[in-house]
């Protein structure tokens, strides 16, 4: 499990927040979906299961210097956000026909995701070494949204 202090949690939220608005409305998402990704987010910052601990411990450092590990987890919440996004109507529609859908279906799902985004975090980081461009892009989009 990761400890993280009030000023870590800001800058990842603030990096996710400012990558998804690029695609998603933030500021205009539906209740549902809100408070799901309120609680991917504090379940992917919690890290109790401590793979984004391993992932960041296990980057080259090379790959490590180019963002801050804040940043760097912001923008894997974001991919898992944007994934999550893809399968929200997937979730509507059990919501729909089954109000109370299990914590352990929501559980089985964010595992799902934060172990695709994880990966795909990892992955473009790691290219972000040679490809300038691309880090560039990342850096950006952290920052300015």
């Amino acid at each position: 499990m990761t400890q993280v202090d009030a000023q870590y949690r800001q800058q990842a939220r603030s990096a996710a927040i400012n990558i998804c608005s690029q695609v998603l409305p933030m500021d205009k998402l539906p209740t549902a979906l809100k408070e799901a990704y309120d609680n991917l987010f504090e379940q992917l910052l919690d890290d109790k299961e401590s793979e984004f601990k391993q992932a960041w411990d296990k980057l080259p450092p090379s790959a490590a210097k180019l963002l801050p590990r804040a940043d760097f987890h912001g923008f894997f919440i974001a991919s898992a956000w944007l994934q999550l996004s893809l399968m929200a109507q997937d979730i509507a529609q059990l919501a729909d026909t089954d109000e109370a859908i299990a914590e352990q279906e929501y559980s089985g799902i964010y595992d799902r995701i934060s172990q695709s985004a994880l990966k795909e975090s990892v992955r473009k980081l790691k290219k972000a070494r040679t490809d300038r461009r691309l880090l560039n892009s990342i850096r950006d989009v952290i920052a300015n949204g």
